[in-house]
């Protein structure tokens, strides 16, 4: 049996699929969204965050590291990746608590036993376990044990992805699940690879594939200033959707959940001070999708 890499694992949620249900975050994502919540979401190591302010600057974190990996300036704190050996150690010293890490590799009977836990809650809310990440089919042979084990159980197992999946994989993978939470981001390729590092034809063929195929697919777009929030790219957004068959879209206005996490994790965040968008603030937006037939909903 082998192991996943995960970096959390939360219970009670309500907003990842119908009912109460517990979500599962993979580690490691094929995109880089430069909007990106989740930053630590998107390597698949095991990750070192500093928090500034309770930093005491004592470098007990520097003394520690037994490879050099950790170097402390004006700037802040830095720890090379191609250094960090994930031992721990500058965790464990750090006397301030200034340090934490993300990311463990988890079985899947320790990940199902978690969830098994609230199985009363799943069946009298209509809930289950939402697998996110990052991108869980970029871990596909651990997430099919996953999911047949939940299944096993007859659990309802929805996954938020990115869509981006060999065509092999993802057909493999996706008529498992009960729900596919499937994040479209733009209708153009070009702007796609741009904001996300990746183009989409392999995401829309995979979303085109899902909806053919009968599966119960949420497209779910995030609504991004400067990158996909003009009534020109709902309007690109709406066609694409309407073409593939989709019937429904939810829109997930941006938000600065996540700005704070870039800071521990050392990284520059390119929406940083960039506003948040509120329901309000896309109601002709959200109309251009109902006009073409797209019930979308916040």
């Amino acid at each position: 049996m082998g192991k996943g890499a995960i970096f959390n694992i939360q219970k009670f949620s309500t907003n990842d699929g119908p009912g109460v249900r517990t979500t599962v975050f993979f580690k490691g994502c094929p995109l880089t969204c430069k909007w990106c919540a989740n930053p630590e979401s998107q390597s698949s190591a095991v990750q070192i965050l500093h928090d500034q302010s309770r930093c005491s600057r004592c470098l007990t974190c520097v003394r520690s590291c037994p490879n050099g990996a950790i170097t402390l300036s004006e700037s802040g704190l830095f720890v090379d990746p191609g250094k960090c050996s994930a031992c721990l150690r500058c965790v464990r010293s750090c006397p301030a608590q200034a340090l934490t890490f993300e990311g463990e590799q988890k079985t899947v009977q320790e990940i199902a036993g978690l969830c098994l836990q609230d199985k009363d809650f799943y069946e009298t809310s209509g809930g289950g376990v939402t697998i996110s990440g990052g991108e869980a089919m970029a871990q596909p042979e651990f997430l099919e044990e996953l999911l047949l084990e939940l299944k096993r159980h007859k659990i309802h197992v929805a996954i938020e992805t990115t869509g981006f999946a060999k065509p092999e994989v993802f057909q493999r993978l996706a008529p498992m699940f009960d729900l596919l939470l499937f994040d479209v981001k733009h209708y153009d390729s070009t702007r796609h690879c741009e904001g996300t590092g990746v183009p989409n034809k392999q995401i829309t063929d995979n979303l085109r594939w899902a909806i053919a195929r009968g599966i119960e697919v949420l497209p779910r777009i995030p609504v991004i200033p400067g990158f996909n929030d003009s009534l020109k790219d709902a309007a690109g957004l709406a066609f694409l959707l309407g073409s593939a068959g989709a019937k429904t879209a939810q829109l997930l206005p941006f938000h600065q959940f996540g700005e704070n996490k870039y800071r521990r994790l050392c990284q520059k965040y390119a929406y940083e001070h960039v506003q948040p968008l509120h329901e309000n603030d896309l109601t002709e937006y959200r109309q251009i999708f109902l006009d073409h037939d797209i019930n979308a909903f916040f």
